[in-house]
């Protein structure tokens, strides 16, 4: 077992007990299993809204490194977190709307980044050691590889410039999800908690 670090699992699906649940409960197992202390936040949950109110918007562009206070503990959640593992259904190509809106509204000047003096960005989740993306899709790996995986490029690229160079990234889907049979599913979760367990 390796050594023991702070996990965060945003999850997004709004039933609870999807097979998106079974794979949230999957990575945590595995995390804990690893010996990680593991944090959820669990957006449907909480009723997050994704919509960045007029106030939050002016404070991001004013760049003051203001918290508003709705997001100041997501905040605390990720600046403690050094594995950030996101769980959630790819739906029309991308992320749901309820995960691209804790994006927008958590990943705050100062939170995500900083503008060095010269006006040159410089990434602030430093502390960040692995970003893992797990997903499922409906349709086939092949259509998803031809329309392009928006949500994990977001995730595993554009994410991935607010951490360090040593941050690694990851990503797992179930493809073609509406054919997947009890036996596809119970094998990726077993695949789920395996990974984790080894971070």
């Amino acid at each position: 077992m390796g050594q023991s670090m702070n996990a965060l699992v945003v999850y997004c699906h709004p039933v609870e007990g999807s097979f998106c649940s079974a794979m949230r409960d999957a990575a945590i197992r595995g995390l804990q299993h690893a010996g990680h202390n593991v944090s959820v936040i669990d957006l449907a949950a909480e009723s997050f809204s994704p919509v960045m109110p007029a106030n939050e918007l002016q404070t991001y562009i004013a760049m003051d490194e203001e918290v508003p206070a709705p997001m100041q503990r997501h905040v605390r959640e990720l600046r403690r977190a050094e594995i950030l593992v996101f769980v959630y259904p790819t739906w029309w190509s991308g992320l749901p709307a309820q995960l691209k809106g804790w994006l927008e509204r958590v990943m705050l000047p100062g939170v995500a980044f900083r503008l060095s003096p010269n006006q040159k960005v410089r990434p602030a989740l430093t502390h960040m050691r692995h970003i893992v993306v797990i997903s499922t899709f409906g349709s086939p790996w092949l259509y998803v590889k031809a329309v392009n995986d928006n949500g994990r490029r977001i995730l595993t690229r554009a994410l991935k410039l607010s951490t360090s160079l040593r941050t690694s990234t990851s990503s797992m889907g179930l493809y073609a999800m509406d054919k997947a049979t009890s036996d596809d599913r119970s094998a990726f979760l077993a695949r789920i908690e395996k990974k984790m367990a080894r971070i």
